[in-house]
Formats: C-alpha cells, sequence, structure tokens
C-alpha cells in the first residue's frame, strides 16, 4: 500500500521526533549542516531563475527541488525538528525530555548555520571572481531582497517585527506539511508531490523560512549589502525562527499529534437522536 493513513501518519512522526531527540551528536550534526547547504544551493538557483525569466514565480516553483532532495537523503532542518521533536515528548516517550528536544534544536540550527554559511561563502566567490569585481545580476538580487527583508522591516518598527514573526508562522505551517506530506506516501514519486507543493506556496508568498536566511543575508552582505548583522538578527532572524516555532510545533505538529494521534471516541448517533 502507497498510501499512509492519518492514524499511522501520527505514530510515525512521534516515531521520528523520537528518533533525532536520541540521534547522536555527530549524525545530527552532519544531517544539519547538508540540509543548510542544499537548501541555500535551491535558493540560488531559485533566485538565479527569477532573474534570467524576469518572472518570480519560475523560481519558486523551481526551489523545492532543494528540499525534496535533503528530505529524500535524511538530513534535517530546523524547521522540520521544531514540529516533530516535541511530538515524542508530548507522547511521553521513555527518556525524552525537554532538555533532549531543546538539544536537538540547538544542534540542528547550529549545523543548518554552518552549513547555509559555507555556501553563502563559495557562492560569493563565484558571483564576484573570488571578490575582485562588483556582482552581477543574480548578486544584485540577492543585495537588494535581503536589505528589503531587514531594513525594509526595520523602518515600520514593531509593525515590521509582527509582520516578520507572521510570516514566519505561515512558512512552517507550509514547510513541515511538507515535511509531513513527505511520511504520507511510501513512493519516492508520491514523496517528492506532497512535498513540492507546500514549499512552492511558502517560497512563492515570500514568507520567512529561518534556514534559508542564514543563508541569504550573510550572502547579501558578503556581497556588499550595507545592513549589520544585528540588522539581521532583530528584524529577521530572531522573529522568523520564533514564527516558525509556532507554525510548525503548533499549527502542523500539534495539530496532527491531537486529532490523528489522541482521536476521541465518535460520536453515537442513536443516542444523540
Amino acid at each position: 500500500m502507497s498510501y499512509v493513513k492519518p492514524a499511522e501518519l501520527a505514530q510515525t512522526m512521534i516515531d521520528a521526533g523520537e528518533s533525532k531527540v536520541f540521534m547522536s551528536t555527530r549524525d545530527t550534526l552532519v544531517r544539519a549542516i547538508m540540509a543548510g547547504a542544499i537548501l541555500a544551493i535551491a535558493v540560488a538557483v531559485a533566485i538565479t531563475t527569477a532573474v534570467q525569466t524576469g518572472y518570480p514565480i519560475i523560481g519558486a516553483l523551481v526551489f523545492p527541488v532543494g528540499f525534496c532532495i535533503l528530505n529524500l537523503m535524511g538530513f534535517d532542518l530546523l524547521t522540520g525538528v521544531f514540529a516533530l521533536a516535541p511530538l515524542a515528548l508530548f507522547e511521553k516517550r521513555p527518556g525524552v525530555t525537554m532538555g533532549g528536544v531543546l538539544r536537538n534544536w540547538g544542534l540542528v540550527a547550529l549545523g543548518n548555520l554552518i552549513g547555509a554559511l559555507s555556501v553563502a561563502f563559495l557562492v560569493a566567490l563565484t558571483f564576484t571572481m573570488t571578490f575582485t569585481v562588483e556582482p552581477g545580476a543574480v548578486g544584485q538580487a540577492f543585495i537588494k531582497g535581503s536589505t528589503a527583508r531587514t531594513l525594509g522591516f526595520a523602518e515600520h518598527g514593531m509593525a515590521g517585527w509582527i509582520t516578520v514573526f507572521v510570516k514566519g508562522i505561515l512558512c512552517n505551517w507550509m514547510v513541515s506539511l511538507g515535511v509531513v506530506g513527505a511520511m504520507v506516501s511510501r513512493s519516492v514519486g508520491g514523496k517528492v508531490v506532497a512535498m513540492w507543493f507546500p514549499i512552492f506556496i511558502f517560497f512563492g508568498l515570500v514568507f520567512e523560512h529561518a534556514v534559508v536566511n542564514m543563508y541569504l543575508f550573510p550572502l547579501g552582505m558578503m556581497l556588499g549589502a550595507e545592513f549589520t548583522v544585528a540588522d539581521w538578527l532583530i528584524w529577521n532572524q530572531i522573529p522568523v525562527t520564533l514564527g516558525n516555532l509556532v507554525g510548525g510545533l503548533l499549527v502542523t505538529g500539534l495539530s496532527i499529534y491531537v486529532t490523528h494521534g489522541k482521536t476521541l471516541p465518535a460520536r453515537n448517533a442513536s443516542a444523540e437522536a
């Protein structure tokens, strides 16, 4: 059977969360580093496609290829473990603690950052002939985008901060659905389709993803964007990460866990009558 039923899906999510909590430090870091690196490359090809075609929506259609690759390889993004790791705690799996969940989140975040920064540096080299020439059209698009999504939000003060936070919630609602969607199918083709659509939605609507931004903003600064690390953290990375946590854990993870993992008995129709 190629389709995983909802009740089985919930147990699969809990099992996945448990395995991530107990995963060794080395494996957690390696898988997170590779996930951050692959996602960064996907951003590069998506922006390149948008610039070359003149249609950003085509870049959004291309971007999910990176997410599909990293997921099929068993690599981990912070946005995914936000949704999965706590479920093992809610289920009271033996040995799973809040400290273990936070450890997993911290290691995955660190690994994602290392992978994203590494690719940002390498891509910056290719865009500038090893920092000897000005970046071309694609590089300029990264500078413009990263500046708009830091200083552009800062211009609006708290309203800008809240906007970024909400974009983070909406983003990881979609992204974590992509993670869970891959669990619904037992075939590679089915997994790819289930991942592609929600990832396209988040990128097409320009929602904010914590790991994408670990790449976007450092690359923008390397290419000459005029904002600071503090601007990046305060006006984007921090609110986006918090929003991703809410979207992944509460909107996707907890909702599926409650209704499919802890389904209440059906109402008795005759008794109701």
